[in-house]
């Protein structure tokens, strides 16, 4: 009974704490990205990269400048990893091989976070801050700068601009991640998480036997890891290290960290578009999808049995801390699968099949309920483009969507938006299914060795980076496969998602007639639901029976 008061209490603290931030962090995003005015500091940044910070830009520049904004990314972080032996702070790690280095680069500016690698071993203190943290920053703002674009294309008219990136980037590291980040980086600190430079320390452990354990700059990373939903772990056992996560209260806090941007940019999106009912219909989406998830893992994890835990001992409690059992794992897994964090308190691969299966198919609805930031809101508003049309088809009228008319144009990129992870997802678990020494990097056989390889590309072509940890991924394919998987999952979405703007924009607005379906009210909501379970859930269906379902028929 205390546990499940314990876990209720969780959640409601969690879900109060995310709605008092929904007004003042919506509104405010929205103020950064909507003000005319440069602080001092962006002025500089612009000065020195040779940016106008008053111009805007057509799509397409906006869509070069991101791509060679990640491009230089990847090479200079690659070049990180690969000459950490002769950096400070090095702690004596070697330099990654090639393929690793790739994997990594690719995963960290892709906001992905997959690690192929132990963080503590394979990693000095340098690479952490200045490698991968700072990419924790940047791949961030690309993400909701991307969708500020997006946004932008529905409350321009007659115009072929959508804003500067190179603005966008900068504001919302300046104004919003480095402030939030330092802020929650004390809280942690005060909560427990460790915050220095130490190198390897001897412990001690409870069986006797005695372990080196780094120090390290954890609590700067962790909150922003979080906040950013990056995911990438200092250590290896990521949140579940006592060092990054030491009680139930900074467990809370981090689910919290990797949720609020992301819930409360619908907020920002009805705001800049001028009605926020629009608003209310996505978050409510959001929120539906999100309970369910929770729930269902919940249920799932507290009812089934294992060899090594059952009902007596309160649950699944295999692959879990002990210190934060069952009801505060599931809220972490189905919280991280649902964004695009990828980091992880528990692991995932001992998780029963109805529990592991939910935070698959987390994945697979497109990490839309809130999703990543920026990512998950251009991706529920390209479904809510779908759902538009498909409602125009039921009645037979052009459908229109605040404002704008979805052509056969519109509907081209949305539609390419939506099938191009499912492609690469199924396709890359097919090739390494096909391929006898990439299915000899499984743990188990049968359904569950399927389950590991399904997730393990599930959630690089998401950009998720959490792992069905059975799979021994840190090979030349696997590495390579799924670096490449990454890039184009993250970047390839941003062209379709981009030209959208682009052609929304330039588009004369449409007067609201009789005839105009509401996209504020309950059954739009309801509308959009459908077509996310069904247009986007179902088409992994036939891999889903596959791996987790016929797991559970066993």
């Amino acid at each position: 009974m205390s546990d499940t008061l314990g876990g209720w209490l969780e959640i409601l603290a969690l879900a109060a704490a995310v709605a008092l931030s929904f007004r003042p962090l919506g509104d405010y995003m929205a103020h950064i990205l909507t003000s005319r005015k440069h602080w001092r500091v962006e002025r500089l940044v612009y000065r020195a990269g040779g940016m106008d910070g008053d111009a805007d830009q057509i799509w397409t520049v906006y869509l070069r400048s991101v791509l060679a904004f990640s491009a230089v990314s990847v090479l200079f972080l690659y070049g990180f990893l690969r000459l950490q032996n002769h950096l400070p702070l090095a702690l004596g790690t070697p330099q990654m091989s090639a393929s690793q280095a790739f994997n990594t680069a690719a995963s960290f500016v892709t906001n992905t976070n997959w690690q192929s690698y132990s963080g503590e071993a394979a990693l000095g203190h340098l690479v952490q801050m200045t490698g991968l943290a700072v990419q924790n920053f940047l791949s961030a703002a690309v993400g909701i700068a991307v969708v500020t674009a997006f946004i932008r294309g529905f409350t321009r008219t007659r115009t072929d601009r959508v804003g500067n990136f190179w603005v966008d980037l900068t504001r919302v590291v300046v104004r919003l991640l480095l402030p939030m980040a330092f802020v929650f980086a004390i809280v942690l600190v005060a909560a427990g998480v460790i915050q220095n430079f130490h190198g390897f320390q001897d412990a001690t452990a409870i069986a006797g036997g005695s372990q080196k354990i780094p120090g390290g700059p954890v609590a700067s990373q962790e909150a922003i890891k979080e906040l950013g939903t990056n995911g990438g772990g200092f250590y290896n056992a990521n949140s579940a290290h006592p060092f990054e996560n030491p009680t139930a209260f900074t467990n809370l806090i981090e689910i919290y960290l990797l949720l609020v941007i992301s819930f409360c940019l619908p907020r920002t999106f009805g705001v800049m578009v001028g009605d926020k009912r629009q608003s209310w219909t996505i978050v409510a989406v959001m929120v539906l999808i999100w309970a369910a998830s929770v729930t269902l893992i919940t249920v799932n994890e507290l009812h089934s049995i294992s060899s090594t835990a059952g009902h007596d001992a309160g649950g699944m409690l295999e692959g879990k801390e002990q210190r934060l059992g069952v009801w505060a794992s599931a809220l972490f897994a189905a919280s991280t699968t649902l964004t695009s964090t990828g980091a992880v308190d528990s692991a995932h691969d001992s998780y029963s099949p109805g529990g592991g299966g939910m935070t698959i198919f987390n994945m697979m609805l497109g990490e839309i309920a809130p999703g990543g930031t920026g990512s998950g809101l251009y991706g529920i508003l390209v479904l809510a483009v779908i759902a538009v049309f498909v409602a125009g088809l039921m009645v037979g009228r052009t459908p229109e969507y605040l404002g704008k008319k979805l052509t056969g144009r519109e509907m081209r990129f949305a539609s390419l938006y939506i099938l191009t992870t499912p492609a690469l997802v199924l396709a890359g678990a097919g090739i390494a299914m096909a391929l006898p020494g990439q299915r000899a990097a499984m743990l188990n056989s049968g359904p569950h060795g399927f389950s590991e390889v399904l997730y393990a590309f599930t959630s690089a072509a998401n950009n998720n980076g959490s792992a069905f940890a059975g799979l021994s991924s840190n090979t030349t394919w696997y590495n390579t496969a799924l670096g490449l998987i990454m890039l184009v999952g993250r970047l390839l979405p941003m062209v379709f998602v981009l030209a959208l703007a682009g052609s929304l924009a330039g588009q004369r607005p449409v007067p609201v007639t009789a005839g105009t379906l509401p996209t504020h009210r309950p059954q739009f909501a309801g509308l959009l639901t459908a077509v996310v379970v069904i247009v986007v859930g179902l088409t992994y269906f036939p891999a889903l029976a596959l791996g987790p379902l016929a797991e559970g028929l066993r």
